[in-house]
């Protein structure tokens, strides 16, 4: 489906039934990364998968920001007729998740962050964004997925499973340069969401790859003790892209969080 926002157009899936799940994407990649959790759980969850703009099938269209990219989902909730959703973000799905809710909190039922950071990007990582900026402009799209791939990827699957490693480099290999800069940049001008983990009033899961060198888990571990109730799972095996390196595991944990966080939210306690 296609969303008009503002003068932008919105991509996005809409399958399954029941309560609303909204998935955002990690950088560089699309809507399309979440296939193994959405082909398993559309049978008794609604989940929408969006495609930030300037990747996947949305087209670029300035501003590109944080704040821009939530409204973004904001817009595909109203169009979608969803009042509120559990939010599912992502490395870069997960800024644009603490933007969400900062901006629209009301939207949001429960919120699940995996292989993100709360802080502010470091001067160091800020270094190398402009760097990759500068690779993406001078080199393009096939450049920086070489670039980021190493990153992104656990130990374990660099090593034995090269099909994850295939998956993650089409996906990426199909973003637009536009939707790489600006995501970029929209991710060095992000404010630090410490400060936004003690307003956190859903129930909320962390997730984090075992073996993610880019987000660790001891990221994972402090945001968790940050949010009243929280729960953190360590995915074994798996690194950044974390729901396509452990699929099953990260769609078991997430579909368990499902389940309890609506009976929560219908006020029936699990013992």
């Amino acid at each position: 489906m296609i969303a008009a926002v503002d003068s932008a157009r919105i991509a996005y899936d809409d399958i399954g039934h029941g309560e609303p799940v909204v998935f955002l994407h990690a950088f560089p990649l699309n809507r399309t990364m979440w296939a193994p959790q959405t082909s398993a759980l559309a049978a008794e969850w609604r989940c929408l998968t969006i495609d930030t703009r300037g990747f996947g099938e949305s087209p670029s269209s300035a501003p590109f920001t944080m704040d821009r990219y939530a409204d973004d989902i904001v817009a595909i909730l109203d169009h979608a007729g969803i009042d509120r959703a559990t939010v599912v973000g992502l490395s870069m799905g997960g800024y644009v998740a603490f933007a969400l809710w900062r901006r629209a909190p009301q939207r949001v039922r429960a919120l699940v962050l995996a292989d993100t950071r709360a802080g502010a990007d470091s001067p160091e990582t800020i270094e190398r964004r402009r760097a990759l900026i500068a690779v993406a402009r001078s080199e393009g799209v096939l450049a920086v997925a070489d670039r980021q791939l190493v990153g992104l990827l656990g130990k374990t699957t660099r090593e034995r499973r090269p099909e994850v490693e295939a998956t993650a480099r089409t996906i990426a290999e199909s973003a637009t340069v536009d939707g790489i800069v600006g995501a970029l940049e929209a991710m060095i001008a992000r404010p630090d969401s410490t400060a936004t983990l003690g307003t956190i009033s859903v129930p909320t899961l962390f997730i984090a790859g075992e073996e993610d060198v880019i987000t660790p888990p001891k990221d994972a571990r402090a945001m968790n003790d940050a949010v009243l109730g929280s729960r953190l799972e360590i995915l074994a095996r798996a690194g950044h892209l974390s729901n396509l390196e452990a699929p099953a595991a990260f769609t078991a944990v997430l579909s368990e969080f499902l389940r309890d966080s609506t009976l929560r939210l219908h006020g029936i306690v699990l013992h």
